[in-house]
Parts: structure tokens; sequence; C-alpha cells
């Protein structure tokens, strides 16, 4: 029973981990386990309540709000023609929507299906409209690549590997067991933390591009990531973290900017 047990886990594991997507201009091959669709109705839901929310304010006609806005939709109207273009439309369906929140936290996101949050504490640090592009590119990037999915399908894939593992060693002495179960934990969460700094990679790179096709020069880009770093310290090694240090980021975007101005338009 025991064997049968093991082997149709492990049957089920190897079947899943063949279900694939592709990401657009990358090209690279994503674990793909969860419906794109379903988690999108999520975000949209979650958006809605985040905006919602009595400690969240939103704001609206100000200039930097309808910078946001306009740097927002230019993006957006630049990747759906993209999309369009190579027959992707039908794929990324997405209904964005671009707000400035009231927060004197340095940071941005999207939702998946393009649901996209500036914070106004970050607006010193883009300084200008290619700065803001920057952001917001690679924040809509990571939507784009469909990163929250992805990760989504690795944490899955991993529940089930330790499912695997558990059968694997049920006849083995309590010590081994130990061992092995504390080994593939740690191994499965550096394992995410390496997906997750590539991720954030792999944002840099189609967000460059993303803000070329939109009329913005990625050369401002590094301008951006320099701002960021300055004054900032991290005593959080590399290989522990969901992002890479900001030298190393500097300098990959500085060799991805060639690739970028191939799509650049002024």
């Amino acid at each position: 029973m025991k064997s049968i047990t093991k082997y149709s886990t492990l049957l089920l594991l190897g079947a899943t981990l063949t279900a694939c997507s592709t990401v657009p201009i990358s090209g690279r091959k994503q674990l793909s386990l969860v419906s794109d669709s379903q988690i999108q109705q999520q975000a949209a839901t979650s958006y809605k309540e985040f905006l919602g929310q009595t400690s969240t304010k939103v704001i609206t006609g100000t200039s930097q709000a309808t910078l946001v806005k306009k740097v927002g939709n230019n993006i957006a109207a630049a990747v759906n023609k993209y999309l369009a273009a190579n027959g992707l439309s039908d794929q990324f369906d997405f209904n964005w929507e671009f707000n400035l929140i009231q927060s004197n936290e340095v940071n941005a996101w999207c939702m998946p299906g393009g649901k996209v949050a500036i914070y106004t504490g970050i607006l010193p640090v883009t300084a200008t409209e290619a700065g803001l592009a920057t952001v917001m590119g690679h924040e809509i990037a990571h939507a784009i690549a469909r990163h929250s999915m992805e990760q989504m399908s690795q944490q899955y894939a991993l529940q089930l590997g330790a499912s695997a593992l558990g059968v694997a060693t049920s006849g083995k002495s309590a010590i081994t067991q130990a061992v092995v179960n504390n080994a593939f934990g740690l191994g499965g969460k550096l394992a995410q933390l390496k997906y997750s700094r590539s991720n954030e990679t792999e944002a840099d790179q189609l967000g460059l591009i993303f803000m070329a096709m939109a009329g913005y020069n990625p050369n401002e880009a590094v301008s951006f990531w320099q701002r960021m770093a300055s004054g900032k310290v991290s005593s959080t090694p590399e290989f522990l973290s969901t992002h890479p240090s900001d030298a190393r980021r500097i300098t990959t975007i500085q060799g991805l900017i060639p690739e970028a101005l191939k799509y650049y338009k002024k």
C-alpha cells in the first residue's frame, strides 16, 4: 500500500510539473498549476476592498494623481498594443486601474489583472515622470509576467513534494525523517527566495521595455534605482532576500538597457 501511495504521489507531482505557460518578451517557461483568471478575480475584489478601507486615502484631482494615471495609462496602452500585435490579447484581458495612495511608505504594487497602487512616499524618489514610469513599468511587468500565479504554483508544487517525501521516508527512523524534512524545508524556502529574486530581475527587464514602448527613456531607470539605493543599508545577505542587492540590480539594469532601447520611441 505504501509503495502504491508513493508511486501515485510522485506521479501526480511529475504530471503537475509539466504544466507551464510562457512569459511575454522574455519567453521564459513558468510553472502554471493554478488559474490565473481566478487569481485576477480575487485580486479585483481585494483591490476594491483596499480602496474602500477607512485607513486608505485615495488622492484625486491633484497634479500628482493625474500624473500617476497618465503614466499608467501610457504604459498600459503600449503593453496592450504589443499584446495585440503578437496575438496575446485574449490571455491578458486586464481591467487597468491606477490610484495614488496617501502614505509615507516608499512603495508601489500591481495586483494580478492590472490593479496598481502608487504611494505618495515614493514620489520624492521617482522625482520625474520617467522615474515614475520606471516604477510603474516594473510593477506592471509583475502582472504581465504572472508572477503571483507562478509563485502560488511553486508553493503548491512544494506541498506536493513534501507529501511525497513524507511517504518515501515513512519507514525510516525518526531522526532520519527529521533531518530529511528539515533539509527539504530549508531548500524549499531558499528556492522560493531565488524565484522571487529571479522574478524581480525579470520585472526589471520587462519594465524597461514597457516604459520604452510608452516613450520613456529606459536610461532614466538607472538614476531612479541609484536614488533608491542612496543612504539605504541592508544587513540581509542577498541569497536570503527576495530582492537582488541594489548594486546587482543597477548593474543588471545597465546591461538590459540596450535591449530596451530597441523598443524606445520618443
